[in-house]
C-alpha cells in the first residue's frame, strides 16, 4: 500500500499539481471531525427503527435515541446487526484502508449503517453509562467518518476537484484555473449525496486545527480567494450576470433569509436542510461562500468580498453581506448539527 501511495505522489509531482495541497485536502475526511469524545457529531443521514434501512426510507425520521439504545435496536434487527459486524471487521487490522476502499462487503455495510439508528444516535453529558455510550458512538463513527472515501462516487468526485483546484494554470501564470476548479466543485456537490458532501462542508470542530481543515475543504486558495477582494455589490453584479449564479443566489436568499418580521424563523421552517442545500449550491459559483477563518466557536461565513469603499452604498452593501455573516437561518441549523449530540 505504501508503494502504491509513493507511486501516486510521484505521478502528482510530475503533473503540475500542488502535491502538498492535494495531500492536505485528502486528509480532511480522516481528521476533520475528530476532536475527541467531546466533539460528538450527529450527521444528516436518517433512519427508522425496524425499517429496511434503505435509502428510500430516509424521509422517515425517528426520535433520536442514545447510542446504547441505538446499538440494542440494531442488534434486534438481523440485517442491521449483521452489517454492523461486517463493518467492525472492516476496521480491524493493518489493511483496514484497503478493506474500506476496495471491499464490496464493507461498502454494502456502510450503506446500511448510514440509515440505521446508530448513525443518528447521541450521548448526553453526565448520563448513566456515559462511557459505554461514547464507546458505542465511536465504534460506528470511526468507520462512518470515512464515508466519502468509502463511497466510490464521492471519493472520485472529491479527488477530481482537489486535483483540479490544486493544479497550476501555466498558460495564464496563475496558481490555478478558477473556472475549472468551480466546475469540478459543482460536479462534486451536484453528484454526491448531501449526507456525504454536507458532512465535509459542515463538520463539527472544537479546535482551531479542525476548523482550519474544515475551511480548507473547498481548496479556498483557488475556489474562494482572489488576488484582490472585490466590493460585495460588484461581486453581486457579476453573479447576477451569470444565469447559474443568479438563480442559485436567489434560491439561497429564498430558503435562508430572515426578516425583522420573521425573527429567526427560516422561510422554509419545516425544512432547514433546504437552507444548507442552497448554501452548498452556491459553492462553485462567483458567489462561493466559505468559513472566513479557523475560529471554531464563533465562526463566520462569507463570500470573498468587502464593503470597504462602498461610499453612499455602504448600507446596501452591508445589508447584502448580512445574508451570509448574520444569517440565523443558516447558522442555527449548522450549529445544531455541531452540538445536538449533547441535547
Amino acid at each position: 500500500m505504501l508503494d502504491s501511495a509513493s507511486t501516486w505522489i510521484h505521478t502528482l509531482n510530475h503533473s503540475g499539481v500542488n502535491t502538498k495541497s492535494v495531500l492536505f485536502s485528502l486528509l480532511l475526511d480522516e481528521t476533520s471531525s475528530w476532536d475527541g469524545p467531546s466533539a460528538l457529531f450527529v450527521p444528516l443521514a436518517r433512519g427508522t427503527p425496524g425499517s429496511s434501512y434503505t435509502r428510500s426510507r430516509r424521509e422517515d425520521q425517528p426520535e433520536r435515541v442514545d447510542c446504547i439504545q441505538a446499538t440494542d435496536m440494531c442488534n434486534q434487527n438481523p440485517f442491521c446487526s449483521s452489517q454492523y459486524r461486517v463493518m467492525r471487521q472492516c476496521l480491524v487490522g493493518k489493511e483496514k484502508e484497503a478493506m474500506l476502499d476496495n471491499n464490496r462487503d464493507c461498502q454494502a455495510a456502510l450503506e446500511v449503517l448510514l440509515v440505521s439508528p446508530l448513525y443518528n444516535c447521541r450521548c448526553k453529558r453526565g448520563m448513566k453509562n456515559e462511557m459505554q455510550c461514547l464507546q458505542n458512538y465511536w465504534a460506528i463513527h470511526m468507520g462512518l467518518n470515512e464515508a466519502c472515501n468509502l463511497n466510490s462516487l464521492c471519493k472520485k468526485q472529491r479527488s477530481n476537484f482537489i486535483i483540479t483546484c490544486s493544479k497550476e494554470d501555466h498558460n495564464k501564470g496563475e496558481t490555478c484555473n478558477k473556472k475549472r476548479c468551480h466546475k469540478a466543485l459543482r460536479a462534486f456537490l451536484d453528484r454526491v449525496p448531501p449526507e456525504l458532501s454536507h458532512r465535509l462542508l459542515f463538520c463539527p470542530c472544537q479546535s482551531e486545527g479542525c476548523a482550519e481543515r474544515r475551511r480548507q475543504t473547498i481548496v479556498p486558495d483557488c475556489s474562494y480567494k482572489d488576488k484582490e477582494e472585490p466590493n460585495c455589490l460588484e461581486l453581486r453584479r457579476i453573479c447576477r450576470q451569470d444565469a447559474l449564479c443568479r438563480s442559485r443566489l436567489a434560491d439561497y436568499i429564498t430558503n435562508c433569509w430572515t426578516t425583522s418580521h420573521s425573527g429567526s424563523t427560516c422561510p422554509n421552517q419545516d425544512n432547514h436542510q433546504a437552507c444548507l442545500a442552497s448554501y452548498a449550491r452556491l459553492i462553485g459559483t462567483e458567489m462561493t461562500p466559505n468559513f472566513v477563518d479557523n475560529n471554531f466557536s464563533n465562526w463566520t461565513i462569507s463570500p470573498w468580498c468587502t464593503c470597504k469603499g462602498s461610499g453612499n452604498l455602504e448600507e446596501e452593501c452591508m445589508n447584502f453581506l448580512r445574508h451570509f455573516t448574520e444569517n440565523t437561518c443558516l447558522s442555527e441549523p449548522t450549529r445544531h448539527m455541531h452540538h445536538s449530540a449533547h441535547i
